[in-house]
């Protein structure tokens, strides 16, 4: 897991920062409040910033200015725990013990490792003769008390967003407790946080091997799970939990995600509806409600219940983007208006904001304002790279080595290694490439189940590149080269073993997972019976409606120009090179060819599956397996030719894509 240097230079910002925070600590608050006002003049919303000057503020005893501070920074940063404990200083220094205990229990409820709010709402509760609400927080202060000092600000850190930092103080803390089981399971949620899965699953594992019967860690490992996609080891967790406590909301949720995940949509609805019984505003579980409905190809039901989670939350980003996700669903006059105010608004957090972004990029393309349709895609794409950590050039390098290792010759000489297996037929390629559709018509065959874009390759090859991916040069794809027949047959035959829990016996099973064109070699070896087809579509439209879509999860090379072209450049070389290497593996359609001659193109597809022709495959349409991608909504339909040029609407912005893309914006 990354760590930042304890040493790293400091900006001016964090230079002077710093100088302020040592003034604090010498109780020189009035050189220390001059000092915050002059640095925010130039940094007018940093967090920190604003926080001390509010404490500057109160023990001048200036306690209106404190709380106006406090106020613009709540509009600012809305989760950030000691903001809302220091507002509850400053109404304990104005004797105002209701708005005290109203500010210091919304700090606990947002990070709980807050000693002195717990310490402060013991006291007000106490002296309010409030002796039940008194005894939790006296408990809450003996949980903490009984802490190292190093875990306690590391878990606070951790919950006010200052990820690295905790990061820092939890690992030193456990360089000489190695095995402090709550140092483990906190450091594991920041790799939770950080992406690094891997790591974290290992430290929950090593945590309940110590400690069996904690109950919040093993929370956290199905989570762990979850997110890696071993949903059937996820639910075994989860089920253990709910045998403790059947009625616990945060067990029952999770076992409806996870249900979903397993393709159990109608087991997830259930569990969903009946949460909802107890708690019907709850927008979160309105939007998972929603999803799932989706999934089952119930549009109605869904529409509702996403438009349920924005009434109960007007800025919820999220609900509206579900809402254009749909592809078909058009946006009324007054929520595109409360859409814009709610974008605009200072109080809406970072994430909210991309999500109406992209909802009103897609609003207004409906209604053909292609100009400030863009504008707002531009903006959502903005925002969202901004939040993310991308580089393309590992890709790119990637793509150099898989060429380098993976020839010809380099196949034939293992020829025969791997499981003999043919049942999974591979579908690669970019998102919004017309995946789906082809996913749709073979899973309308009898012989054919379709399941997901399944995370078995991808985390197999994480395993194959070893603990540092940034390491020169990387373990894969040189390690292929390494891999005996034993291994790889090993490969092939656990991830069909793995994959088992989404099918229901028919012979063959889809898997979806658009990014295994980069692991076509090591798909062959492993599964050298397997089928492969490469969905294409025409660059400009396939670029641009990435940069369209705002993505759930991953394919974080669709939120820059730049990034897209070059991904889609080297996906084009790679796929040539495969094609190279092993000729006739791969089977390219083309969604132009597909839309323009269904009937030849479904036969092609079957033929290259050696699989005999169904009609039902031409009536794809009428399948109604659940569905999950973003394309959802348009597969229910008939083939149709309107959205092959939508991309020329934008032509006037697009010439930096099509510079990009060089020869192969051609068409």
């Amino acid at each position: 897991m990354a760590t930042v240097a304890a040493n790293a230079p400091k900006s001016r910002v964090e230079s002077a920062v710093l100088r302020i925070r040592r003034l604090m600590e010498t109780s020189q608050f009035a050189a220390a409040l001059t000092a915050a006002e002059a640095l925010l003049e130039d940094v007018p919303e940093n967090r920190d910033v604003l926080y001390m000057l509010a404490v500057c503020q109160r023990y001048l005893r200036r306690l209106g200015p404190a709380l106006e501070t406090l106020e613009r920074l709540e509009t600012l940063h809305p989760r950030f725990s000691r903001l809302f404990q220091e507002r509850g200083h400053c109404h304990v220094a104005a004797r105002d013990p209701a708005a005290a205990i109203d500010a210091y229990l919304k700090a606990v409820n947002i990070n709980p490792a807050l000693p002195a709010s717990w310490k402060a709402l013991q006291l007000l509760f106490g002296a309010a003769g409030q002796q039940a609400e008194a005894a939790t927080a006296a408990q809450h202060v003996e949980i903490l008390a009984k802490l190292p000092t190093a875990i306690v600000t590391a878990r606070s850190m951790f919950e006010d967003g200052e990820i690295y930092q905790a990061e820092n103080v939890v690992r030193q803390f456990l360089t000489t407790h190695g095995d402090h089981i709550e140092g483990m399971r906190l450091l594991a949620q920041i790799g939770m946080q950080l992406d690094v899965l891997d790591d974290a699953e290992l430290l929950l594992e090593g945590v309940l091997a110590l400690q069996p019967d904690y109950h919040l860690a093993r929370l956290d490992y199905a989570g762990v799970l979850l997110r890696r996609h071993q949903h059937a080891r996820a639910l075994a967790e989860i089920n253990t939990l709910l045998g403790v406590d059947a009625t616990d909301r945060n067990y029952r949720t999770l076992r409806a995600t996870i249900q979903a995940g397993l393709g159990n949509h109608e087991a997830a609805l259930q569990e969903y509806r009946a949460l909802a019984v107890d708690r019907p505003d709850g927008a979160e579980l309105q939007l998972s409600m929603a999803h799932t409905l989706k999934a089952l190809g119930r549009q109605p039901e869904a529409i509702a219940a996403y438009r349920a989670a924005a009434a109960i939350r007007a800025n919820y980003g999220d609900a509206y983007w579900s809402l254009a996700n749909l592809k078909t669903y058009r946006f009324l006059d007054e929520e595109i208006a409360t859409m814009r105010a709610q974008e605009a608004a200072a109080s809406t957090s970072p994430v909210d904001r991309y999500h109406l972004c992209f909802a009103l990029g897609k609003a207004l393309e409906d209604r053909a304002e292609y100009a400030e349709s863009f504008d707002y895609y531009a903006r959502g794409n903005a925002l969202k790279k901004a939040a993310i950590d991308f580089r393309i050039e590992p890709i790119e390098r990637n793509t150099r080595l898989q060429i380098t290792v993976c020839r010809r010759e380099f196949f034939a000489s293992r020829q025969g290694w791997g499981s003999p297996r043919q049942d999974p037929i591979f579908i690669v390629g970019l998102p919004r490439s017309g995946s789906t559709l082809l996913e749709q018509i073979l899973a309308s065959h009898s012989q054919v189940e379709g399941t997901m874009e399944l995370a078995d390759i991808p985390r197999l090859v994480q395993r194959l590149q070893g603990r540092n991916p940034e390491a020169q040069p990387p373990d894969y794809p040189g390690v292929l080269g390494k891999l005996t027949g034993e291994q790889l047959r090993s490969f092939g035959e656990q991830y069909l073993e793995d994959t088992r829990v989404y099918r229901t016996g028919k012979a063959f099973f889809i898997d979806k997972m658009p990014n295994n064109f980069r692991h076509v070699g090591l798909i062959h070896l492993m599964l050298p019976n397997a089928k492969i087809i490469d969905a294409r579509r025409d660059p400009m439209a396939c670029c641009f409606s990435n940069f369209k879509q705002l993505f759930a999860s991953g394919q974080e090379f669709t939120y820059g120009i730049d990034d897209i072209a070059r991904y889609y450049r080297t996906y084009v070389e790679l796929m040539n090179h495969w094609d190279r290497a092993l000729p006739g593996k791969i089977l390219r359609v083309n969604h132009e060819d597909v839309v323009a001659n269904l009937d030849h193109s479904v036969r092609r597809m079957l033929d290259f599956c050696g699989l005999d022709f169904e009609p039902a495959c031409l009536e794809f349409y009428k399948n109604e397996r659940s569905v999950r991608t973003a394309s959802s909504e348009q597969v229910r339909r008939p083939i149709y030719s309107e959205g092959l040029d939508q991309w020329r609407h934008y032509e006037p912005w697009l010439e930096p894509l099509k510079q990009a893309l060089g020869e192969l914006a051609i068409s």
